[in-house]
């Protein structure tokens, strides 16, 4: 094996079909790919949610193509069944009409995505193997316990291409910080996002949780706002009620945010305090500080490398919500919170520090009338 530049590479493909947070750290990756190629083309075949928020966004790659569902590879949450084997060979076949002359693998341990990116046709090609796994021309063996952002760089070594940052970034457009301001307008700071989401429900820390925070700090004098997508109005309804009288001062733009906008309102805001999910792994590649409530097992591949702007908080023990049970070692059926032993105010202490608020006298409560 050898870590040199491969010859004569006009056209790269690379394989990373995965969620907005799972783009984001393999952005280190692509950037040292580019500038190790800066005269290829570089096609990235990834999922729906990252061909939307890459389009007519700068980045790495020159062209986005969404991949076929694949067991395995492609299947967001609540999509359709596997495309049907005919479909995946045509679209195979066409990949292979664009004659790549290197292909890598991005995605993970190659039992799934390997042979897929083998369908393509390309001269070389460069990945991460696991045990049983396809081979491909490099590869760099799969174990476990590697933060993601040094595992995508290791793979891309494989073929002369080295790291340019460490620290993903995310370019914000025009119209991103437009689509802020107009959700945002005369809305004071320091502004604080919430986000209660997570595609695991074993990675949400109780919503209701995040209200007290919320609440804690808007007694420090910041303004909450509520972000989440389409599907977590039951998490962001938590969060209103964990905010009790201060939810008035609460701007409320969960399910208002178009991609743009989510991307310009993370921009904009002082501080995101929330789960492993895609809009912290947003948050911070456009530089924004950020607190988030981690499993043990997410700690170690995708919590933020550098902590000067960032903050962790681990669930060492990691036990469902509702039967005690390790369900990272062993899954329940629960669906519950692993993050149950992660206390409000120890979040509240690591929001307070990034946000320089920790001497600062909660406001006086009015006292209760009978």
């Amino acid at each position: 094996m050898t870590n040199s530049r491969v010859p004569d590479v006009a056209r790269i493909v690379v394989l990373r079909v995965n969620g907005l947070g799972d783009f984001v750290v393999a952005e280190p990756a692509l950037a040292a790919l580019r500038a190790a190629y800066p005269d290829a083309t570089i096609t990235l075949v990834t999922s729906s949610p990252v061909a939307a928020l890459l389009d007519g966004r700068p980045s790495p790659v020159d062209e986005v193509v969404i991949a076929p569902r694949v067991a395995g590879v492609r299947g967001e949450p609540g999509g359709p069944p596997d495309d049907p084997p005919e479909a995946v060979e045509a679209f195979c076949a066409a990949m292979r009409e664009r004659r790549f002359d290197l292909g890598v693998q991005l995605h993970g341990g190659g039992g799934n995505a390997n042979p897929l990116l083998l369908r393509f046709g390309a001269r070389v090609t460069a990945g991460s193997r696991a045990l049983g796994a396809a081979g491909l021309t490099r590869t760099v063996t799969w174990t476990p316990d590697q933060h993601d952002v040094l595992r995508w760089l290791e793979v891309v070594a494989l073929v002369g291409a080295e790291p340019v940052h460490l620290r993903p970034r995310i370019a914000v457009r025009a119209a991103d910080r437009a689509a802020a301001a107009d959700a945002l307008d005369g809305v004071g700071g320091p502004l604080i996002a919430v986000h209660p989401g997570a595609t695991d429900p074993r990675r949400r820390w109780p919503p209701r949780r995040l209200g007290e925070l919320g609440a804690a700090l808007t007694e420090r004098g910041a303004r909450i706002v509520r972000l989440g997508g389409d599907g977590d109005a039951a998490l962001v309804d938590q969060v209103r009620a964990g905010l009790g009288a201060a939810v008035g001062r609460a701007v409320d733009l969960a399910g208002r945010l178009s991609l743009a906008g989510l991307v310009g309102v993370l921009e904009r805001v002082d501080l995101l305090v929330g789960n492993d999910s895609g809009p912290r792994h947003l948050a911070e590649a456009v530089g924004t500080a950020t607190v988030g409530v981690f499993t043990r097992a997410n700690l170690v591949d995708v919590s933020p490398l550098f902590r000067a702007r960032h903050r962790v908080l681990v669930s060492w023990a990691s036990r469902c919500m509702v039967c005690g049970g390790d369900c990272l070692a062993t899954p329940c059926d629960h669906g519950a919170s692993v993050l149950g032993d992660v206390l409000v105010d120890d979040v509240v202490d690591a929001a307070l520090d990034l946000l320089g608020l920790r001497d600062r006298e909660p406001a006086p409560q009015s006292p209760d009338v009978a």
